[in-house]
């Protein structure tokens, strides 16, 4: 039986980045769930996981558009450190937390401090990466 829309899976994956690093697995944890075709994941992993059968594995490349889209300059801002709580302690790579207008809520990554201003970065961590998983399909329910 092979993987089509609406069906439950479950993968163990290891994704990494074009020079090698790993940014997550499942390795030695449990397998991811997900419903094929839902918007769980992204559109890149779900098309991969279409037509494959417990047991297959592969691996394949998701082009930075069908992951977390490419970084996108307008979603990053300088603000002045006054906005900022003066005891907060600053550091590039830190995540903060805002609202945007319409009441979700951002994650914003600090990339860059000066004495007047900190860059805040609100793409994902891996927006404008092309992302190569190694998958296998354990189980369709």
């Amino acid at each position: 039986m092979a993987a089509v829309n609406g069906d439950t899976v479950q993968v163990h994956y290891t994704g990494s980045l074009g020079d090698g690093s790993v940014f997550d697995s499942s390795e030695g944890g449990s397998p991811l769930s997900f419903s094929v075709g839902s918007g769980q994941v992204i559109p890149g992993f779900d098309k991969a996981v279409m037509g494959m059968v417990i047991g297959e594995k592969k691996t394949f490349t998701i082009p930075a558009d069908e992951a977390y889209g490419e970084h996108d300059p307008r979603m990053v801002q300088d603000v002045p450190r006054t906005e900022l709580p003066p005891e907060m302690p600053l550091e590039i790579g830190m995540q903060l937390s805002a609202s945007s207008p319409d009441g979700r809520e951002l994650r914003l990554v600090i990339t860059e401090i000066s004495e007047e201003t900190v860059r805040l970065d609100a793409n994902h961590p891996l927006a404008g990466e092309d992302l190569t998983f190694a998958i296998e399909l354990v189980a369709i329910n």
